[in-house]
């Protein structure tokens, strides 16, 4: 809004028509209207509204630590009110606005097609930012201007093939101790895919191998990188978002994480149709080593707006359990379809109880070796009733003959 008591304009503002609306998408119409009210009887020449984004970027680098910015623009209409539609003329052919009115000129704008612009965004050395302006001119005075930010999240899908496709990823590090060697240490790691939504888990697969004399400590986090390109040098920012940790592993030990979860947070998309500046994530897999830099292993993540399916989404892991799966029902196919006799009985007593109720848990071998020294660690046995065994049958499925019951016992 814009009071300006020079030019008498009380009241210029933007609203849009669904003003409850959090974001728009490619190809979606974006309405409202320009209201307008002056306190005196007020002159205009036009009124025009404009649609523009842009991504700006702006750090300061090397060694005179210089500014360096730069700019892309993704987004550029203007459209002319028509005033005469509601305002008359003077003599002079200005239109006028009456006192104490209220006035409203609609627009609309009709964005781009979805993959032609850049989701907003807004970090330490840039933004991608969308606005509507209006901008009042005059016949004397300076024009009036006022703006409206709107958010644009284009959507981004987590079904396609390419994030589908699991990322897996091994690396290894000697230690040393004053350029003395002292071992190795290794990490394995697995992700059934690389597309995920907000509150989503990562299942990781992960093997850790620890051959040297230190206790070292297997932990896992989600990294945002945030890189702003200008005059031709990159900024990068690293965020932790969040953690799991392991057990400690002592030397010549090893450990294996087998879908050990971490959940994604709430936080932005992915941005990677942007030429300056680029949103990526990673989850990263790392072994802390006491003395030493730690061991490090990143597997790429693209967060998405558009959730799992479900259908044909199955993941590797899911994929191989089937398998297995089938192959035991293929070899289950070619047994019988009688079941298979019952043990035997016979050879059970009924009367199981231990004779002698002192047994003997550890000898003591430094004793003499009488048997009825009772030198070692001794436990008294309970003693143990077993009911005989049940009756067994079974049924003989033939249609010919009627079913006969054989009783085995």
């Amino acid at each position: 809004m814009v009071r300006s008591p020079v030019n008498q304009i009380k009241v210029f503002v933007l609203v849009f028509s669904d003003p409850g609306r959090s974001f728009y998408c490619g190809g979606d119409k974006l309405s409202g209207s320009v209201r307008l009210q002056a306190a005196q009887p007020h002159r205009v020449t036009g009124l025009r509204v404009s649609i523009a984004g842009c991504a700006h970027v702006e750090h300061r680098g090397g060694k005179n630590r210089s500014s360096r910015s730069q700019e892309e623009e993704y987004l550029k209409e203007e459209e002319e009110v028509r005033l005469e539609e509601q305002l008359s003329t003077d003599s002079d052919g200005y239109f006028l606005l009456q006192p104490d009115t209220n006035y409203s000129f609609k627009f609309g704008f009709q964005l781009p097609a979805a993959g032609r612009l850049v989701s907003s965004y807004k970090g330490k050395f840039g933004y991608v930012r969308y606005f509507v302006r209006a901008v009042l001119d005059g016949p004397t005075q300076n024009a009036l201007q006022c703006e409206k930010e709107f958010e644009v999240e284009e959507p981004l899908d987590i079904n396609r093939p390419d994030l589908l496709a699991p990322a897996a990823a091994s690396k290894q590090k000697k230690v040393t101790c004053m350029f003395i060697p002292d071992g190795q240490v290794s990490i394995s790691a697995r992700i059934d895919r690389k597309g995920f939504c907000e509150g989503e888990e990562i299942n990781i697969n992960a093997k850790f191998e620890n051959t040297c004399s230190r206790i070292v400590m297997p932990k896992a986090a989600i990294i945002a990188k945030h890189s702003y390109l200008a005059g031709g040098r990159i900024k990068e920012l690293r965020q932790k978002l969040s953690t799991v940790r392991g057990n400690h592993i002592i030397s010549n030990m090893c450990d294996v994480w087998q879908g050990k979860t971490i959940r994604v947070p709430k936080l932005k998309p992915s941005l990677l149709g942007c030429d300056i500046i680029k949103v990526d994530y990673a989850l990263t897999i790392y072994l802390h080593i006491p003395g030493s830099e730690k061991l490090i292993l990143e597997l790429p993540l693209v967060i998405g707006t558009i959730p799992l399916s479900g259908v044909g989404s199955r993941t590797n892991s899911m994929s191989s359990q089937a398998g297995s799966l089938s192959s035991q029902s293929g070899s289950l196919s070619s047994w019988s379809s009688f079941p298979s006799a019952p043990p035997s009985y016979s050879n059970i007593h009924r009367d199981l109880r231990v004779g002698d109720p002192l047994t003997p848990l550890l000898r003591d071998y430094d004793g003499g070796e009488d048997e009825e020294d009772e030198g070692g660690l001794l436990m008294r046995a309970p003693e143990l009733y077993y009911p005989p065994p049940p009756a067994y049958s079974e049924v003989n499925q033939d249609t010919v003959n009627p079913p006969q019951v054989v009783q085995v016992f």
